[in-house]
């Protein structure tokens, strides 16, 4: 199943992607929403390799999540593979200089069932998914109006 969207944001491309790599920040909003978010790798710079475990309560059970860095390439793409039981799912970020100050986002999901009990799960969202892919592009938005708001901060410090 997969869900995609684009945004355009009035920054550079550089800046856009300066702050898709601010990994401590969504670290820190998982944790303010009850994750346990920890760094297992000994990577200094962002790059290919970086993973994270990350601990969270849903529906009632505690679920485990690797993610892992598979693409990196500044300031164009990035792809996170993530791994939890019974479902992969991978995440990816590719970007595009319109212009000097605005730059293209296309962001989508793709979640994959591995166990016959996470095919079912998949399968009961695909018949909500109209309203999950509303839901995913209004999120999308959000952050990335978020991300115009924090640019234009910037430079106007």
């Amino acid at each position: 199943m997969k869900f995609s969207t684009k945004e355009d944001i009035e920054a550079p491309i550089e800046a856009v992607f300066a702050m898709l790599c601010d990994f401590e920040s969504f670290e820190r909003s998982a944790m303010r929403r009850g994750a346990e978010v920890q760094r297992v790798d000994q990577l200094h710079q962002p790059g290919v390799g970086m993973m994270w475990k990350a601990v969270f309560p849903l529906r009632g059970k505690t679920r485990e999540l690797t993610v892992e860095m598979v693409t990196f390439d500044r300031p164009n793409e990035m792809v996170l593979d993530s791994l939890s039981a019974g479902v992969a799912a991978q995440m990816s970020f590719e970007l595009m200089a319109l212009s000097r100050n605005r730059t293209r986002v296309l962001v989508s999901l793709e979640v994959k069932p591995l166990t016959l009990s996470a095919r079912l799960w998949v399968q009961s969202l695909k018949l909500a998914k109209t309203n999950l892919s509303k839901k995913y592009k209004q999120r999308v938005a959000e952050y990335a109006r978020g991300m115009e708001a924090r640019h234009t901060r910037s430079v106007q410090a």
